[in-house]
């Protein structure tokens, strides 16, 4: 299964950043083929808060629009909302003291823990702050290798 994380969600619904046209086609590719695919919970909660949230109301997507957005792409046939399961306290403390993170970090975390849970093999970033979970294979669709 592959994860999406929030920024290929933000860039593939905002069409006035410079990353959009990539992250909309590797969207598009997901939720029109076969393989199972996700968005963990807090990558969806996240996506929403940055894309209603700038300062300026001109540039902040209406909540309908957003809200409808998030919908669509779990609307897709293979996608999943991915969870926090039982284990979720455990797998995000052995990743803590793996990785010796604090702060902020845990944030990461967190969306390493639940891809983790959901049994995710790779997830879709263009954040390098996963590279701190080595069992959490990463993949940024945005550049071509």
């Amino acid at each position: 299964m592959i994860a999406v994380d929030t920024n290929l969600l933000v860039y593939a619904h905002r069409s006035d950043v410079q990353w959009h046209l990539p992250a909309k086609a590797a969207l598009k590719r997901l939720a029109e083929g076969n393989l199972p695919w996700g968005i963990p919970s807090a990558c969806l909660s996240e996506f929403l808060a940055v894309v209603t949230g700038f300062k300026a109301p001109v540039l902040a997507t209406p909540l309908e629009q957003a809200l409808e957005q998030a919908a669509e792409w779990l609307r897709a046939p293979s996608s999943n909302l991915l969870r926090c399961g039982d284990g979720h306290a455990q797998t995000l403390f052995d990743l803590a003291r793996a990785a010796k993170i604090r702060g902020g970090q845990f944030h990461d975390a967190r969306i390493a823990a639940i891809c983790i849970e959901n049994g995710v093999t790779e997830l879709w970033t263009a954040d390098r702050d996963f590279s701190r979970f080595p069992q959490m294979k990463t993949r940024n669709r945005l550049v071509v290798v």
